[in-house]
């Protein structure tokens, strides 16, 4: 049905691209801080050793100093599925808003930290709050692109992503040579602010339907003396749990005003002081007072199910990411989480079936959204394959240090955005199926001719160059199908968590593809160690060393095989152009 000019029921005339007008303005937005967030994932990396000084921390004990990496990876990805839940709820610019905010203030907490607690804390509210954009981001696509031409607006949100990852090292090079490590941060929160606005100035005219549609407060509205009073509540916590994490030594060192900051018992944290206390209550005051804002719409985003599904992710990720992949498959903590994972897994899987509104609403897990999730397990564990495996290879010729390592993988990691563009474009005119199949096939035949790597391969730009480049490419061309094809056959209410479960199908390959295919790769390193007839031999064992490389690829080849078949079933025919409703 349509009323006059305009198009579906309810909406204002499109800018004549098929989008209601401010959706490019927004996207564009949404899209420099998804980019961001993927930033932050690897900015530390060259300064990794500053912040654990600036935590007290030496160099020998640089494994205690993993957690600020994993730390964020672990916010990333573990409560993706409560976002995405929530993201069909709430507004998606809300989510948004929420999302950058939390991000905003993990990278003020990460900045100004003097103890690695604290700093690992900033640092997974940076990875809560980067995770929670991608899916909002990807469901404001689908509410504002009708079916059929959300192919470019899903491949830009693809490439910056990947874009993001590739600038993150290089984005913390740029700041360390004009500031510290702390500039990172410092950065990070106020191109958090700069987005945040952007997205709360930005209003494009929305479908009908596409505001709030989860459940309002069922009791009357607060009283103005309880919103003031939650106010200076939150006021009172930004007051003085700054002063307690920045510790001014002006107060600190006064006779008159440093006793707020002397830590309690023989403690040497600056939370755990007077002036910590106090931000801590009233932070505690804080969600007291606004708790019937936002529990109903947790509660029937089924919070409790969120939290079986964070313990579960969350124990894959730190068994994993904790592991030294050239050396062992389990962390050190892998004993016990990986039973703690299982257990949360049943007790998602009882909470699925017995809850009246469960986190995945029965019926979304359907039609095409199975082999798209299917195929983003398996490239996620083809990206990790080449993304730890092209720089250890690298590594393996003597001399080659971790930057030239590094600037050899970016040959992929270009490709990558590059291919999911153009992806996205080939979606106007044919279907998911016919992009992203022979893109995972050319990846996979790439794969393959990597597993044929030795020592020094990489020394010679030539072939080496062309299949990194084949391999990225590949992997680009299907982000954007994948995608569409999910978001496809979904509905509006459905598209956060659809978006969300994507995302985690890929984080989810990507760590356990790690560690599979390491486990693999170190068997066949042992079998080859086992053959030879001088263990002290140093040349012999990097030739061994090799032979690891060379499965991990060659498994990786499978894998995109594998997906490259599974994505004929994302649909020949392109995606049908409807309008918005």
């Amino acid at each position: 049905m349509t009323t006059g000019r305009g198009g579906a029921a309810g909406l204002p005339p499109p800018d004549g691209a098929g989008q209601p007008r401010g959706a490019r303005p927004l996207l564009t937005v949404a899209s420099l801080a998804v980019a961001l967030a993927a930033a932050d994932t690897y900015v530390v990396v060259l300064a990794l050793t500053d912040m654990m000084a600036g935590a007290g921390l030496g160099i020998e004990s640089l494994q205690k100093g993993t957690p600020i990496i994993s730390g964020f990876l672990l916010g990333y990805i573990a409560v993706l599925p409560l976002i995405g839940r929530l993201a069909d709820l709430v507004s998606r610019r809300k989510i948004l808003l929420a999302c950058l905010m939390v991000f905003v203030v993990g990278s003020l907490i990460t900045g100004v930290a003097v103890e690695l607690p604290v700093m690992i804390g900033g640092r997974f509210l940076q990875g809560l709050g980067g995770g929670g954009l991608v899916p909002a981001t990807l469901a404001i696509v689908a509410d504002l692109w009708p079916p059929g031409r959300r192919g470019m607006p899903l491949g830009v949100v693809g490439a910056v992503q990947e874009l993001g990852s590739v600038l993150g090292p290089l984005l913390g090079a740029g700041i360390l040579l004009v500031s510290d490590w702390r500039g990172i941060f410092w950065v990070n929160a106020i191109l958090g602010l700069v987005f945040a606005l952007g997205v709360w100035v930005i209003r494009p005219d929305a479908p009908a339907g596409a505001g709030d549609v989860g459940v309002r407060p069922v009791t009357p509205a607060r009283s103005q003396v309880v919103t003031a009073l939650a106010w200076l509540a939150a006021l009172v916590a930004a007051v003085a749990g700054s002063l307690a994490l920045i510790a001014p030594e002006s107060l600190t060192s006064s006779v008159a005003y440093g006793e707020p900051f002397v830590p309690f018992g023989e403690s040497s944290s600056r939370v755990w002081t007077p002036v910590g206390l106090v931000a801590i209550v009233a932070l505690v005051l804080l969600v007291a007072l606004t708790v019937r804002r936002w529990l109903p719409t947790l509660l029937l985003a089924d919070v409790l199910g969120a939290i079986f599904v964070a313990i579960m992710l969350g124990s894959l990720v730190l068994t994993f990411s904790s592991a030294d992949p050239a050396k062992e498959v389990l962390g050190p903590w892998g004993l016990w989480l990986l039973p703690l994972g299982a257990l949360a897994l049943i007790a998602f899987l009882i909470r699925q079936r017995t809850a009246a509104n469960p986190l995945i609403q029965r019926g979304v897990v359907h039609g095409k959204v199975v082999p798209a999730l299917v195929v983003s397990l398996l490239v996620g564990a083809a990206i990790v394959a080449i993304v730890v495996d092209v720089p250890l290879l690298a590594r393996l010729t003597e001399g080659t240090s971790e930057t030239a390592a590094a600037i050899v993988l970016v040959q992929f990691l270009v490709a990558v955005p590059v291919g999911a563009v153009l992806g996205g474009l080939l979606l106007k005119r044919l279907g998911p199926g016919v992009v992203a199949a022979p893109g995972l096939a050319v990846t996979a035949a790439a794969l393959w001719g990597m597993s044929g790597w030795t020592r020094g391969a990489l020394d010679e730009p030539g072939l080496s160059s062309v299949l990194l480049v084949l391999a990225g490419f590949g992997i680009g061309l299907a982000i954007a199908p994948v995608n569409d094809a999910a978001l496809a056959d979904s509905t509006h209410s459905t598209h956060g968590t659809v978006s969300s479960l994507v995302v985690v199908a890929r984080m989810v390959g990507m760590v356990v593809g790690l560690a599979l295919l390491t486990a693999v790769g170190l068997r066949r390193f042992q079998e080859e160690v086992a053959k030879l007839a001088d263990p002290t031999d140093s040349e012999a064992m990097l030739d061994a060393a090799v032979v690891q490389v060379q499965t991990v690829f060659a498994g990786a080849a499978l894998a995109a095989l594998a997906a490259a078949v599974i994505a004929i079933w994302l649909g020949w025919h392109r995606v049908r152009h409807t309008s918005l409703s």
